[in-house]
Formats: structure tokens, C-alpha cells, sequence
């Protein structure tokens, strides 16, 4: 069987390295391309130097050229970047994995004209870990609807640039979906002064930054005498690079559209 042939844009990066080791250990994955953005320092210089290995991959920063041949991008990086990607990616059919956050609705719908030509996953994260978490807010949202205020607390790295995460916003949009509620009219991102009491049917998010932290996110369901809370807690980035994998695995046996990762993992029956 062929090896499944891999693109990754953003190499040098937090996520880039890891994602370039994972492709390196994985026996039926290849490294086709190691994409960089124009001025980068790493440009013409051996991928392997970025995860301690060898390599046969030039860091580029030709997207166009580097993506010939390719099956799969795997995209961690800004929505602007990610937009200019998906224009190459149709038009040389080349597969997406899109881990980027910060996408508002109508970027969104950006995407998903483009999955009408090409195969896109779509995730605001690709932990294996956190998509389970989304799956478990499904039930715990329709057993605790009532009596209980719900709060999303989350904590990233000091170089995180978008608050709240992509991921607290996709647990708040499980949880409003499931309640019924619109995310956009019942979100409240902060409280400061005389707020009054907690309206009952809104959903609380509340951010913290600092340090190395990976990604911590907790839903917390504040009942009277009691509280239940679903936390996932991320200790190396390379729960979010094997995530990925996996779904570059089922872009290529998958035909073209969008998908997300509860249909890589078989989560939506």
C-alpha cells in the first residue's frame, strides 16, 4: 500500500515540529512538503533540523509548487493563511486538515464551499481526547438542562493570540446546541463591576493565559449542593498532531466534503 503523502504548512512552528516528527515515526504516512511563509528564517534549510531527524524535505515557502502530488495539508496556522491555502488546495485537489481557530461564521463559509471540491476537516481541536468530550456534553447538557448555570474555564500558553479558544467555543456550541440555545445570544465572555445576579440561561466562559500551558478546558455544571465538572487536559501538543493523523487518514479513503472530527472518529451514530 502507498504511503499517504503529507504537506505541512507552518513547519517551524510549536505545532509544525510536532506534526513532522508524527509524520516521521507513523509507517504509512509520508512527508511530502515542509511549507514556511515568505521571509521565514527556515526557508531552504533541511526539515529535519526542526525535530532532530533526517530528511530528504526543503522547507519552502512555494506553497503552489510544493503541494504537486500532495494528498493532504495539515494547516495549523491563521485564518488569513489558512483561506489563501484553501485557493490551492482546490485547485490542485489536494486534501485539508484544518486545525486553525479564530474563524468567525462567515469565513466559515469559506471553507465550506471549498469542501465542495476537495476533502476538509474541519476542528477547532483535533484531540482524540477533547472530540470524546464532545460527545459526553451531548448527554450531560440534556440531563442537567435545568438547575444548573454552566460555565467553560480555559487555560493556554502565553503566545495564544485568540480568546476565548476555538475549542471553549466549540464546547459552548455543543452545549447551546443541545440546549436549545443560540451561542451568539446567550455567551458571556466577561464580568467586571456590579453585574447583578447570573442569568440562568447563559453560558460563562472564562480565559486564562500564561506559562507553557498546553490546553486545559473545563465545562462546569453549577447545580445547588453540588457541581459536576468534564475537564480534558492536554500535557504535550502531540495529542493534537496524532489527532490530525488520524484524520488525514480518513480525507484518503473518504470522498470530497466536510467533515470534522466526530465523523473521523465515528462519534455522530
Amino acid at each position: 500500500m502507498s504511503k499517504i503523502k503529507i504537506a505541512i504548512t507552518g513547519s517551524s512552528g510549536r505545532m509544525g515540529r510536532v506534526l513532522l516528527e508524527c509524520v516521521a515515526q507513523a509507517d504509512d504516512l509520508q512527508l511530502h512538503a515542509a511549507l514556511e511563509h515568505t521571509g521565514s528564517e527556515f526557508i531552504g534549510r533541511n526539515a529535519g533540523e526542526l525535530f532532530a531527524a533526517k530528511s530528504a524535505i526543503t522547507i519552502s515557502d512555494d506553497i503552489e509548487a510544493a503541494l504537486r502530488g500532495a494528498d493532504v495539508l495539515i494547516d495549523f496556522t491563521r485564518p488569513e493563511g489558512t483561506l489563501h491555502h484553501l485557493e490551492i488546495c482546490r485547485k490542485l485537489g489536494v486534501n485539508m486538515v484544518i486545525g486553525t481557530t479564530g474563524f468567525n461564521a462567515q469565513l466559515k463559509a469559506l471553507l465550506g464551499a471549498g469542501a465542495q471540491d476537495i476533502g476538509i476537516v474541519f476542528a477547532p481541536n483535533m484531540s482524540v481526547g477533547v472530540n470524546l468530550v464532545f460527545k459526553l456534553l451531548e448527554t450531560a447538557s440534556r440531563v442537567l438542562s435545568h438547575g444548573y448555570d454552566i460555565e467553560i474555564i480555559e487555560a493556554h500558553h502565553r503566545h495564544k493570540v485568540d480568546a476565548p479558544s476555538g475549542t471553549a467555543l466549540g464546547l459552548g456550541e455543543v452545549v447551546a446546541h443541545t440546549l436549545g440555545r443560540d451561542l451568539e445570544k446567550c455567551a458571556v465572555y466577561g464580568r467586571e463591576g456590579v453585574t447583578g445576579e447570573r442569568d440562568p440561561s447563559t453560558i460563562g466562559f472564562a480565559t486564562v493565559r500564561g506559562g507553557d500551558i498546553v490546553g486545559d478546558h473545563t465545562v462546569l455544571y453549577a447545580g445547588i449542593g453540588e457541581r459536576i465538572e468534564i475537564t480534558h487536559k492536554a500535557s504535550s501538543r502531540a495529542t493534537f498532531a496524532l489527532g490530525a493523523l488520524r484524520a488525514a487518514r480518513f480525507l484518503k479513503a473518504n470522498p470530497a466534503g466536510m467533515y470534522d472530527m466526530q465523523d473521523v472518529l465515528d462519534l455522530k451514530a
